[in-house]
């Protein structure tokens, strides 16, 4: 039969989380007024003042769990056959690619890359949307491509060129962005493109800097001889 990630034993809570989960409530209850953040932070802060005997217990707790999960953890592994292994493994594969991905594109949010150019059709759609006849988001959109696909191409002509001044400001700012991603050393962040014309603009500069080394190097050795 088949087996899912679901039915593997939950790792066990670490010593600070299993004081927050313990918490929680009674800080909630005394603090209606913080926000989530503000909560955990001064949740956080009450277990850095936690004497050591009084952590030791949370700390007892995680080993006795620990050894638990240790133990289930084996038993579950034994039953599984090769495939199902196998399976599981390309199952947490993909799981850690779409958490990598997730990361990675908030941190280009946080880092300010521009939002990519929309096509004419999204343009259409978001200065419609609201108006358009459907009960769902799915039948507003339906609606939208059919009347989309009837326009002549003089009507469509000005959200085509929306789209291309869009494109434009993409690339102005992107180049922008690039540029300050180069000074912050995150060249890894900038188009393949991008990479390959600042290797052929390098290029260049390099050999003709070698070369002028290698003529001042001539010029120094002949001055030596006379």
């Amino acid at each position: 039969r088949g087996i899912s990630s679901d039915e593997r034993p939950k790792r066990p809570l670490t010593a600070y989380f299993r004081f927050l989960k313990d918490n929680h409530s009674a800080f909630r209850q005394k603090n209606p007024e913080m926000t989530n953040l503000e909560l955990v932070k001064k949740i956080a802060g009450a277990w850095k003042e936690l004497p050591a005997s009084q952590k030791q217990v949370y700390e007892e707790a995680r080993k006795t769990d620990w050894q638990r999960y240790t133990e289930q953890l084996a038993a579950y592994k034994a039953q599984l056959t090769p495939a199902q292994a196998a399976a599981l493994k390309e199952e947490k594969r993909k799981r850690l690619a779409k958490r990598r991905s997730f990361k990675a594109k908030r941190e280009l949010t946080v880092l300010g890359k521009p939002k990519r150019p929309r096509n004419a059709f999204n343009i259409f759609v978001s200065e419609n949307f609201q108006e358009s006849e459907g009960a769902s988001p799915a039948a507003k959109l339906k609606q939208l491509f059919d009347a989309w696909q009837k326009m002549s191409s003089s009507q469509k002509q000005p959200y085509l060129q929306l789209a291309e001044d869009d494109k434009v400001r993409y690339e102005n700012e992107m180049k922008s962005w690039e540029a300050k991603m180069v000074e912050l050393g995150r060249e890894d962040l900038i188009r393949a493109g991008q990479q390959r014309r600042k290797k052929k603009t390098a290029a260049p500069a390099k050999k003709a800097g070698t070369a002028k080394k290698a003529a001042t190097a001539k010029k120094a050795g002949t001055a030596k001889k006379a």
